[in-house]
C-alpha cells in the first residue's frame, strides 16, 4: 500500500500545529519546551520571544525563574549551539548526542580524546566548588585546557543569571551532575529513541535527513532505531519518505493560520524544516547570511516569512517584503503592540 502524500501547505499546517503557532497555549514551561523540541538561544532574548508567541500568558520572569528552579537548563547541545531543554530532557539528550559530537570533534576539530579527557578532568576540578564564568576558567586553566571541543568530554551546563533576559551572556558555567544530579543509567539506543520522539513531535513529520540535520549526526547513526521504531510513513510532493509519531497531529491544509512574530534563530526556519514552506526560498538569504550572524526576527502571515521586525523606541517596526494584505497589517499592528509591551 504506498503511502500518503502530504502537499507542503499541510506540512506547514503540522509544524504551525506542533510549534504551538496555530493556537497560543497555556502549559507549564518545561512541557512548551518540550513540545517546540527545545529552543535554540546563542541570543538569550530569543527564548523568551520565542515562548511568548507560543504560550498563553507568558512573562518575561517565567522563564528567568524557571532557569533558577532548575525545571529548564541551559546547555550546548545540538549541533553545538546553545539551547534550553527541560531538566527530564536534558540527560536524555546529552546521552544521544554524545558519541557523535566526539566524532564531529575528531574529524572537525582534529582533537585527540586522551588530550581531552585530560583537559575535562581539569575543568571537573576547577567547577566542584560551584560554578565559575568563562573568563575566570580560561584564566586559571588556560587556553590549552578551555579549548574548544572540552565541554564533549566534561558535561556542563551554563546557570543563571547569565544566558537570561536580564544578563545576556551565558557565560557562568556548572557541572551539570552537580546543577541536576548524575546521569541516569539510560542505554544508547533509548536515548536515540527519546531524541526521535522530541524532534518528530515537534517538527514531523520529516525525512531521516532533517532529523539527522537538526540533531547534528550522521544519518547512519539513526538508522537501526528509526527502523525498529513505530511509525508513521508518508512522501512529501517530491517523493521523499517522511517519518512521524503514531497520531500527532495533521491539520487539514486549509487550517487558518494566525501571523506571528518569530525570534532571531527560531528553529522552526532552519534548513531542516525546509519543505514546509515557511520560509520562502526567495527570502532565506535575507535571513540567515554571512553578514548577520545573529539571522533576524521575522514575522509569518499565512504561515510563511513575509519580513523582519525590529523594536525600536518602545515600537515594533515592520520591513515586509512584499506589500501586505489591509487585514494582515492590521493583525500585524495589533500583535506588534502586545509585542513592544512584552519588551518594556
Amino acid at each position: 500500500m504506498s503511502e500518503r502524500v502530504l502537499s507542503r501547505r499541510e506540512l506547514n499546517r503540522a509544524l504551525l500545529a506542533r510549534q504551538l503557532l496555530l493556537e497560543r497555549r497555556r502549559l507549564p514551561l518545561p512541557r512548551a519546551v518540550e513540545r517546540m523540541g527545545c529552543l535554540q538561544t546563542q541570543y538569550a532574548p530569543s527564548a523568551y520571544i520565542g515562548l511568548w508567541t507560543r504560550v498563553e500568558g507568558f512573562e518575561r520572569e517565567a522563564l528567568t525563574s524557571a532557569l533558577m528552579r532548575r525545571s529548564l537548563v541551559q546547555a550546548t547541545l545540538m549541533r553545538n549551539t546553545i539551547h534550553v531543554v527541560s531538566r527530564r530532557d536534558f540527560w536524555p539528550l546529552v546521552l544521544a548526542l554524545r558519541e557523535e559530537r566526539k566524532a564531529w570533534s575528531r574529524r572537525v576539530q582534529g582533537n585527540d580524546d586522551r588530550e581531552l579527557r585530560r583537559a575535562a578532568e581539569r575543568v571537573r576540578v576547577f567547577l566542584a566548588d560551584g560554578p565559575r564564568r568563562q573568563p575566570e576558567i580560561a584564566e586559571a586553566l588556560g587556553d590549552r585546557v578551555w579549548r574548544p571541543g572540552v565541554g564533549i568530554w566534561v558535561d556542563l551546563v551554563r546557570v543563571p543569571p547569565s544566558g537570561t533576559w536580564e544578563r545576556r551572556r551565558a557565560d557562568l558555567y556548572a557541572l551539570a551532575e552537580q546543577w541536576l544530579g548524575p546521569p541516569p543509567e539510560l542505554p544508547e539506543k533509548e536515548a536515540h529513541e527519546h531524541l526521535v520522539r522530541r524532534y518528530l513531535g515537534a517538527f514531523g513529520p520529516a525525512s531521516r535527513n532533517d532529523l539527522a540535520d537538526w540533531a547534528g549526526m550522521r544519518v547512519g547513526t539513526l538508522r537501526s532505531v528509526l527502523d525498529q521504531m513505530r511509525l508513521r510513513r508518508f512522501r512529501d510532493e517530491d517523493g521523499r519518505e517522511l517519518l512521524d509519531l503514531p497520531r500527532a497531529p495533521l491539520p487539514p491544509a486549509e487550517t487558518r493560520a494566525p501571523v506571528r512574530f518569530l525570534p532571531t534563530w527560531d528553529a522552526s526556519l532552519l534548513v531542516h524544516a525546509r519543505c514546509t514552506g515557511i520560509l520562502p526560498e526567495q527570502y532565506r538569504e535575507r535571513i540567515f547570511h554571512v553578514r548577520n550572524p545573529q539571522s533576524a526576527p521575522t514575522f509569518l502571515v499565512d504561515g510563511e516569512v513575509a519580513g523582519t521586525w525590529r523594536y525600536d523606541r518602545q515600537r515594533v517596526r515592520l520591513e515586509p517584503f512584499y506589500r501586505l494584505p489591509r487585514e494582515a497589517r492590521a493583525e500585524l499592528e495589533k500583535e506588534g503592540e502586545r509585542l513592544a509591551a512584552f519588551h518594556a
